[in-house]
């Protein structure tokens, strides 16, 4: 595991870098998840990022892994009260970007939520 950097921002980047950091800890807010079940709520997301995100989580003590011994083996993931601390962060990201008002010209990277909340893009079925 490398060092975090010391700029507060800057570390910040560097654990939730990327779009699918901050959806995968969206999804957590809601409660306990399993693998197949992030996957589902975040259809564009490979296995592999998926996984490697939920590792990197771990290791900071940003989400917890249980394992549950039963046939079959059941893995479910759960943000740790310092993840849950993500929630106000992006209460307040959300909020500031829906006061952002729409541009005279949309462009061609135009996002929606989906009934769920999930953001898509507009010219994705």
């Amino acid at each position: 595991m490398t060092a975090l950097p010391e700029c507060g921002v800057a570390r910040f980047l560097t654990l939730l870098e990327g779009p699918w950091a901050t959806l995968i800890v969206r999804e957590l807010l809601h409660g306990p998840h399993r693998f197949t079940e992030l996957r589902a709520a975040l259809p564009r997301i490979s296995p592999h990022t998926l996984t490697r995100r939920l590792r990197q989580f771990e290791n900071h003590g940003i989400v917890t892994r249980t394992s549950y011994p039963e046939i079959p083996p059941r893995v479910e993931y759960r943000l740790t009260e310092l993840g849950e601390g993500l929630r106000t962060v992006l209460d307040a990201m959300g909020a500031w970007a829906m006061s952002i008002p729409e541009p005279a010209r949309p462009d061609d990277t135009a996002w929606y939520c989906d009934h769920g909340g999930r953001p898509k893009p507009a010219n994705q079925p």
